[in-house]
């Protein structure tokens, strides 16, 4: 955490330095505000809470990384040489989908792997994990699409469902 205000872990940046407790405070903390955010501006909603409101639609990677760690699961994280310190999850942007939604602008798409250092199993857990990952989000308003790639490589496209 700095001294600027609450840091996400996206899991690309290095270990989270806090004391545990405080930690889970300040991620409560936050998600507290978040949801005070949604009631506030999707007060039109049927359910404003389970909306993602506009700041999180703006900012998808910080959003859906502070979800994934409230819900416990924990992020990776990279050491000051680049490399992978921690197996979790990283939260990074992906291109938009390509469908414009109410309003004619592309929405913002965050794109969830499962990353670990060389040799820590991460690949074995990805599907898994991934499939937690989604099922986190999907309870608070984003849709998680899950895709494989080269390699067998899995990750998730996240993005915010509309009121």
């Amino acid at each position: 955490m700095g001294t600027t205000g609450f840091d996400v872990a996206t899991g690309d940046t290095g270990p989270v330095s806090a004391d545990p407790r405080e930690r889970a405070d300040a991620v409560r903390q936050a998600v507290d505000g978040l949801l005070q955010i949604r009631r506030v501006m999707n007060a039109g909603a049927a359910e404003p809470e389970a909306v993602p409101a506009e700041w999180e639609r703006r900012q998808p990677v910080r959003a859906v990384a502070l979800l994934l760690e409230a819900a416990g699961i924990p992020p990776s994280a990279v050491g000051e040489d680049g490399r992978r310190l921690g197996t979790g999850y990283v939260v990074r942007p992906s291109e938009p989908t390509g469908a414009l939604p109410r309003g004619g602008e592309p929405r913002s798409v965050a794109r969830v792997e499962w990353l670990g250092p060389p040799g820590s199993g991460a690949a074995l857990q990805q599907q898994a994990e991934l499939q937690r990952c989604a099922r986190a989000l999907e309870g608070l308003g984003w849709l998680a699409l899950a895709y494989r790639g080269e390699r067998r490589q899995h990750w998730l496209e996240v993005e915010p469902v509309l009121p």
